[in-house]
């Protein structure tokens, strides 16, 4: 039975910063406060999950979370999953689809360092490795300040493995952006770099009209890319319908959109999509996103998976719908396989076949540094 549920808050390092407009970019190396979820049992064992500490307050963890959790079985995953989600309503915003998916991803871990088993094989064991795609960070004034920056850079990560590269162009705050102009340019430049056989993608980050997204849209599938995400803000379906109905070029969504599985099923029904996306991070959690892939296969449809991590992992190592994990977000600046404090390892290496093996120790696949994250633990709740 859950005998505690607990938030830690402890400091590390890390090499990148978030700008006023959510797009991370590369910095000095710097200390940060990061948290780690932990639920544990009467045996004594833990499953945890890293979380943000401002989604799994202490206010949440007692409203929501502890009510439901104190004294159960692990196991009811299900049970509980959906015990937690109709607190929802009444929450009013303060009990989010991401904190929810911490909660899932930790009894996740639980059940599966219980069991002995890798997460991903408890849940399907459909694969143990998945290519992977290169998710770039958004252009900034070093790095990636051009479209000869970003031919480069797909060049070098080609040269390592990588045979996806997905881009994130140039977002706010950085001067004239969006521009629909500047990014068919360096589209077209990482096309002309890496040549027809490498698949290229496209997220646009939601800034765009309908009349930019569409000629975007064309522009790229002139240069045969592989998918088109999130030009404009998700929560107008009818807009991609629209704009999913005048393009050749796959339109993949909903990446953010608030409604885990059930927002999911709209968005195919409507044809707001021709490739489905979700990811445990921002969609509920583990146990919806494997609801998600099983529907978006019941429809002949991909379901790529949204974000890096071990809780995508498991999904994509459970099921067979995705076609590549995305590693991410990388820049030249950036060591994207530098292993942080708090860790002793990180989740995704990359072959040089460019695939991601799924991990073989039980859980979800997380190995956490307990020596550091006790030392510079700040406080529990």
């Amino acid at each position: 039975m859950i005998e505690r549920v607990a938030v830690r808050t402890f400091t590390t390092t890390a090499c990148t910063s978030v700008d006023a407009e959510g797009h991370r970019h590369p910095s000095p190396e710097h200390e940060i406060t990061e948290a780690l979820l932990e639920i544990t049992d009467t045996d004594g064992v833990t499953g945890y999950c890293a979380v943000q500490p401002d989604q799994l307050r202490p206010a949440v963890l007692d409203k929501h979370v502890r009510p439901v959790l104190a004294g159960q079985d692990p196991w009811d995953r299900e049970r509980l999953w959906r015990l937690l989600a109709r607190r929802q309503r009444g929450a009013h915003g303060g009990f989010t689809d991401r904190a929810l998916g911490f909660v899932d991803a930790a009894l996740w871990d639980l059940v599966a360092r219980k069991a002995e088993l890798p997460a991903w094989k408890l849940a399907g064991g459909a694969r143990d490795r998945i290519p992977a795609y290169a998710s770039t960070m958004c252009g900034d004034a070093d790095g990636l300040a051009t479209p000869g920056d970003y031919a480069d850079f797909a060049k070098h990560l080609v040269s390592v493995g990588y045979r996806a590269v997905k881009l994130h162009t140039w977002m706010p705050p950085v001067p004239g952006a969006p521009s629909v102009a500047r990014d068919v340019e360096a589209c077209r430049a990482v096309r002309d770099a890496v040549g027809p056989d490498v698949a290229l993608m496209l997220d646009a980050s939601h800034w765009y009209s309908r009349t930019e997204a569409l000629r975007l849209g064309r522009a790229l599938q002139e240069l045969d890319f592989h998918w088109f995400e999130e030009p404009m803000e998700e929560a107008s379906v009818s807009s991609y319908r629209w704009l999913a109905a005048q393009l050749d070029i796959p339109v993949i969504g909903p990446e953010v959109a608030w409604g885990k599985h059930h927002t999911r099923a709209e968005w195919i029904t409507s044809g707001a999509c021709d490739i489905l996306r979700a990811g445990p991070a921002g969609s509920g959690g583990i146990s919806p996103v494997l609801k998600t892939v099983h529907l978006a296969e019941a429809f002949g449809m991909d379901c790529e998976i949204h974000g890096d991590g071990s809780a995508s992992l498991t999904v994509l190592g459970a099921t067979d719908a995705g076609r590549w994990y995305e590693r991410g977000l990388l820049h030249p600046h950036v060591d994207y396989d530098r292993t942080p404090p708090h860790r002793n390892a990180i989740a995704d290496p990359l072959d040089e076949n460019g695939n991601v093996a799924l991990p073989t120790t039980p859980g979800i696949g997380d190995d956490w540094n307990f020596e550091h994250i006790g030392v510079h633990t700040l406080e529990q709740w």
